[in-house]
């Protein structure tokens, strides 16, 4: 009798699993591919000038100071306006928000075209940051008020494959449209602008449609499903929670965060946005320009999903993110002892798979404690402080390249920022009791 109650019990702890399961794979199959097709298109018209520049900067006349502030003054705008922005997400719904984000961004990137020169390529560029502001954050938070930690790092994965993603498709896309140079009469870089721009509009009005705020709200769940979400997600235990914005925006675990992510925001956007260039300097076609960062980024989303697959089953999230913050720090520096061309490549690789992982084992972190209003704001905080680095680290990059005539010093400043990412995610360790 013991034994089939024994039994009994087992039986219905792998039914709740199982059905668990489904409900997740239900509401991950609604959502991610849309959300993630959407954040493709926010990392592809925010990093598209890289290609953009190999046609734009000697027609309108840019220095590579000027185009570095340029690629880099559109995180002002993103910072300014991000944390106003996930705060009315939290109160209106992502539904809506999340939609009128995608739509007034496209509609920025596709004005790009009628840059003419520095102040019109600064004034689009901050624009463009206004307009994309809150919407990763938005997505961050909106994620995890419907997944559990058990599902989090793998979800928020397969999101921000997105950005690796962006460039396997926006290398060889970008070089195509660079082709079309003078076609009705437009220079190939505004065909760029234009082409990439459009569809985010055209998402940005399906979102709507898509999305549902809250799982209570999900008509497209039956009523046991949606108990399954809201009780799962409420038995989360956190570690020293954190519900009110202001206590959290002072709570040294989302300061520590903040510069964790300011760190290797700097290397990543340092990297990625002038990698186009440093190919070009092998005097290739820009259609095989991009196609070579194109393999560089598909390694990157093999190497992002797996590591983040690894850390879910075997936890230690801070860790893992001290040892890809350190890995692509390491891929940087080696990058510059090599004269032979692709070796040196092998080792930016390194650094991209690093930077890429460290992106979805770190946003699991601050979910962790944060809830409601806090994580709202705590979120959005901690992605406009690092998103700054996406201003500091084009504008280095540019700055560096002026002076010595020479990738390499940009490089080896850009592996500082991910070795400071990777002493304060050290020092995280010491204020997080459960991951």
């Amino acid at each position: 009798m013991l034994r089939s109650a024994v039994t009994d019990q087992y039986e219905k702890i792998g039914s709740t699993a199982e059905v668990e399961q489904r409900v997740f794979a239900k509401i991950a199959w609604r959502f991610v591919p849309i959300l993630t097709l959407g954040f493709l298109l926010n990392h592809l018209d925010r990093n598209n000038i890289g290609f953009a520049a190999l046609q734009m900067n000697q027609r309108i006349g840019l220095t590579a100071t000027q185009f570095g502030i340029g690629a880099g003054i559109l995180f002002l705008g993103y910072c300014f306006f991000e944390l106003p922005s996930n705060l009315l997400l939290y109160r209106v719904g992502a539904r809506v928000w999340l939609s009128r984000i995608m739509i007034t961004w496209g509609l920025a990137s596709a004005a790009m075209i009628f840059v003419t020169g520095a102040k019109s390529w600064y004034v689009l560029r901050f624009a463009l940051g206004a307009a994309e502001a809150g919407f990763f954050p938005g997505v961050a938070f909106y994620l995890s008020s419907w997944f559990p930690k058990e599902y989090r790092t793998r979800i928020l994965a397969w999101f921000l494959v997105a950005i690796p993603a962006s460039s396997v498709f926006g290398g060889p896309l970008s070089g195509i449209f660079l082709g079309m140079d003078g076609v009705g009469g437009l220079a190939g870089w505004k065909w760029l602008f234009l082409l990439e721009g459009l569809p985010t509009i055209l998402l940005g009005i399906i979102f709507p449609w898509v999305l549902t705020n809250r799982p209570v709200e999900a008509r497209w769940l039956t009523a046991e499903e949606q108990r399954v979400v809201v009780e799962r997600i409420q038995s989360e235990k956190r570690d020293r929670e954190m519900r009110h914005l202001l206590p959290a925006l002072r709570d040294a675990r989302v300061l520590l965060l903040s510069g964790i992510f300011f760190g290797f925001t700097v290397g990543s956007y340092g990297l990625g946005i002038w990698l186009p260039q440093i190919v070009k300097e092998q005097q290739t076609s820009n259609l095989t320009v991009g196609f070579i960062t194109a393999g560089c980024y598909v390694l990157a989303c093999i190497g992002m999903v797996a590591w983040a697959a690894y850390v879910d089953r075997k936890g230690n999230r801070i860790r893992n993110l001290l040892w890809t913050c350190l890995a692509s720090a390491a891929g940087l520096v080696f990058a510059i002892f090599f004269q032979n061309f692709w070796l040196s490549l092998a080792w930016i690789t390194v650094g991209l798979v690093g930077i890429n992982a460290a992106r979805s084992v770190f946003w699991v972190i601050p979910t962790r404690f944060l809830t409601g209003i806090a994580a709202a704001g705590g979120l959005a905080f901690i992605n406009a402080v690092g998103t700054a680095g996406g201003f500091l680290g084009p504008s280095i990059m540019g700055w560096l390249k002026d002076l010595t005539g020479s990738f390499n010093a940009g490089l080896v400043a850009m592996a500082g920022f991910l070795l400071l990412a990777t002493a304060l995610t050290g020092a995280l360790k010491s204020f997080v009791r459960e991951e």
